[in-house]
């Protein structure tokens, strides 16, 4: 039965690999920018921002439903998590993001989770109206909105697998656009003391979105002869979503009650460059974890060449409390940061509850 399992995971991710090799291929650093609703590129939690996403083999829990949602297939039974990340500190802009994951059935796990990414008030200015120095005309906030549906199976002792829905909703005062996209995502644990991971995900995967709204129509004249002003409607162009593709691969080295995991992994982006990381987590009885990674992009090492905000490096620590230890009931704090150049990084903070 083992073997059959391993042949059936050989060829579900051999197929995932030739599949959308097409998509992926088409994209590189030259189409930068062109793709949109690139929010779903930004980790919303603690644990896995301090890996910088080298974790996809070995994330566990609620959190995988963003680094690869196979893992949260090992939530033992209840799981909580509200986060806060000041985004780009120093730009305003805030992320906030609440999910639950619960086990039904012998090895099902259902999750959902909500991301909020908030802009504050921004000062409304039109061509009549250049300056608010001089007079504000009324402020707008942008609402960037995304709604995660998960399901995860544990298929053996070794084989995982999940996919995730998600709702996405961007807006302004007049514009606005939703869209969905899918991931799915498997994580294969082996050796003698499961201490071997591998792990593959894809990411957003999903059909263009396009913005709609009233912001896009204006009042016109056909010409300088025209008595009516009729209203127009500016034409709208599809963008796509930033499809990605991850491999990696850990290994935890276990001392006892202690542990420490390597772990790497390889990230092919369709519209951007593609990403190595290469990150570790020391763990201490499960209640204290420390972890950093590094991630290397080419021309990341030189600000002139440099076409991303971040530099590569993230770190990040969790405290665990235990609640019942008959039950393996835990609260835990985690903090992560993220190196940026400009603004003063990323950073975020979580709290967590396991029951």
């Amino acid at each position: 039965m083992k073997n059959i399992y391993r042949y059936i995971v050989v060829i579900f991710l051999t197929g995932l690999i030739i599949f959308p090799s097409g998509i992926l291929n088409a994209g590189n650093k030259d189409r930068s920018g062109q793709a949109g609703a690139s929010e779903l590129l930004i980790n919303p939690w603690a644990r896995s921002n301090g890996w910088g996403g080298a974790n996809v083999a070995c994330s566990k829990g609620l959190e995988s439903i963003y680094t690869n949602v196979a893992g949260t297939a090992f939530t033992p039974k209840t799981e909580l998590i509200f986060a806060h990340t000041d985004y780009l500190r120093g730009a305003d802009i805030s992320i906030n993001t609440f999910g639950i994951s619960q086990k039904i059935g012998e090895s099902g796990v259902l999750s959902l989770a909500i991301m909020s990414m908030n802009f504050g008030e921004i000062e409304i200015t039109n061509t009549s109206n250049p300056d608010p120095s001089t007079g504000s005309i009324g402020t707008f906030s942008p609402s960037l909105i995304n709604i995660n549906i998960a399901y995860a199976k544990a298929f053996s002792n070794s084989i995982y697998g999940g996919f995730n829905l998600k709702i996405i909703s961007e807006s302004i005062a007049d514009i606005s656009a939703q869209g969905m996209a899918i991931d799915a995502g498997i994580q294969y644990v082996t050796g003698e003391m499961e201490n071997v991971h591998f792990g593959i995900a894809l990411k957003n995967i999903g059909p263009p979105m396009k913005f709609t709204g009233d912001g896009l129509s204006f009042r016109g004249f056909y010409n300088q002869f025209s008595q009516t002003s009729p209203t127009f409607e500016q034409r709208k162009s599809d963008f796509e979503m930033p499809a990605t593709l991850i491999i990696g691969g850990a290994y935890d080295f276990l001392f006892g009650e202690s542990r420490f995991t390597l772990a790497g992994s390889f990230q092919s982006n369709s519209f951007t460059k593609d990403l190595i990381t290469l990150g570790g987590e020391f763990s201490l009885k499960s209640y204290l974890m420390l972890r950093a990674a590094y991630t290397y992009e080419d021309g990341i090492t030189e600000k002139k060449n440099r076409t991303t905000l971040y530099t590569g490096p993230s770190a990040g620590f969790s405290v665990a409390i235990p609640l019942n230890k008959e039950k393996g009931s835990t609260f835990s704090i985690d903090y992560s940061y993220k190196s940026t150049d400009p603004f003063d990084g990323v950073h975020t903070i979580g709290a967590r509850i396991n029951l």
